[in-house]
């Protein structure tokens, strides 16, 4: 097992040499609008993931898929001669799917603010379905009850209730 910090580097480095190879030594039409967006190799170092965009529609996905694959021996033989490890990993080329989930990240967000704005204008001409305070009741409260309200017998029921050990009445 490699250090991590080792296999960062070699990642990074078998990115940039990918992009160039990519443009100096593939002759292919194909592979003129791929981008190279990351690398990724396993702590061993004997494997590498190359994540890529292109530019175009679904017709050029496919196609720079293909040649990509076609490519992949010209492209891990020149990774074999720009780094320096024991044995120069596979490689595997993955579509970067980051810039697609962006994009309808954004979609709903613009969506979800557009609901936003449609809410906050039906709030803003809306009034209370009851009254303002709801929890105002005109009957009359613990505070606004005199004395004179109690009975005296009342206070007498409450004297001569016999009360047994247990709490019960």
């Amino acid at each position: 097992m490699a250090d991590p910090a080792r296999a960062a580097k070699l990642a990074q480095r078998i990115k940039v040499v990918v992009a160039e190879a990519l443009g100096r030594r593939v002759k292919d039409p194909r592979v003129e609008s791929i981008t190279v967006t990351d690398a990724r190799v396993t702590n061993d170092l004997q494997h590498a993931t190359v994540y890529y965009t292109v530019f175009g529609d679904d017709v050029a996905h496919a196609d720079a898929a293909k040649a990509l694959e076609k490519a992949k021996g010209v492209l891990r033989q020149e990774v074999g001669r720009n780094i320096t490890v024991r044995l120069t990993p596979t490689l595997e080329f993955v579509p970067d799917m980051v810039p697609v989930n962006a994009s309808n990240l954004e979609e709903l967000l613009r969506t979800a603010k557009q609901r936003d704005a449609e809410v906050a204008a039906l709030a803003a001409g809306a009034k209370h379905a009851g009254d303002a305070d709801p929890y105002k009741s005109d009957a009359p409260r613990d505070e606004d009850i005199d004395e004179d309200d109690f009975d005296e017998e009342d206070i007498e029921l409450r004297a001569n209730e016999d009360i047994d050990e247990d709490g019960g009445r």
